[in-house]
């Protein structure tokens, strides 16, 4: 049993083979899929996924950070709708990038500290979305941290010390394609790395781990991304599937 604890199964990009694609990914082996979401926008997508795969999608709740615009008050007031009338697994992807727009930094800050603290306050981890931005959303953690703060680094990039950084903060690091690419190097690392600390992840439709690299991901490529980690660690694919599912299990409580 393999857990991708990260695709946006909803994208518009799986709207001509959805069924197909969700198939691939059972036969792969692939039997848990937890579902990020981004803005509003969005919510009815996910709703209706949901509503088609009652036992094989789990559903978060959060405002991604490169949705905090202008409108990110209404955006946020909708998370805390939604949080209010019905469960979900996690908060998530919420965070901070600095990519694409720096404009809007204050903002995203702000969101970030928020839906962490509404996910305290409802016993929930958070999922993090952190591009270019590791230090700031390292010093939201640092005021944030304590016992009722866990969760997971999603789409982990960063370096073994920022690893460890991650790991201190009760965070899991999300690991997916970037593992497989010549110059992603977490790869170079990763064995110094408790694999009690690792979920799996595709992210997909984005970021395809190799030899797919640059074209749509699914989830069934997760499979490469566990032949990546039997190289790094010396486990077996089931090994590293079972580990990684029960540590998302730890996450999610599911």
């Amino acid at each position: 049993m393999i857990t991708d604890t990260h695709t946006h199964l909803y994208s518009s990009q799986f709207d001509e083979d959805r069924n197909e694609m969700i198939q691939r990914a059972k036969d792969a082996g692939v039997s848990r899929f937890f579902i990020p979401a981004i803005d509003s926008s969005y919510t009815e997508r996910m709703f209706d996924l949901e509503k088609n795969y009652p036992n094989d999608v789990f559903l978060m709740m959060g405002l991604h950070p490169t949705s905090v615009k202008e409108n990110y008050q209404e955006e946020l007031a909708h998370v805390k709708e939604w949080l209010d009338k019905r469960d979900f697994y996690a908060i998530g992807e919420i965070g901070i990038d600095l990519y694409w727009d720096k404009t809007f930094l204050p903002q995203q800050q702000e969101a970030f500290r928020t839906q962490i603290q509404w996910a305290k306050e409802k016993k929930l981890p958070i999922v993090i979305h952190c591009r270019d931005a590791f230090d700031e959303i390292f010093e939201v953690l640092e005021t944030e941290k304590g016992a009722n703060l866990f969760g997971i680094f999603h789409c982990f990039t960063g370096t073994l010390e920022q690893a460890k950084k991650a790991i201190s903060y009760n965070m899991k690091l999300g690991i997916g394609g970037v593992a497989t690419f010549k110059n992603g190097k977490i790869d170079q690392f990763l064995n110094q790395i408790d694999i009690k600390h690792i979920v799996l992840e595709t992210d997909s439709p984005y970021l395809a781990p190799t030899p797919y690299r640059g074209k749509r991901n699914e989830s069934s490529y997760i499979t490469q991304v566990v032949d990546k980690l039997v190289d790094i660690y010396g486990l077996t694919f089931q090994e590293i599937s079972e580990i990684t599912t029960e540590n998302s299990k730890e996450v999610f409580g599911v």
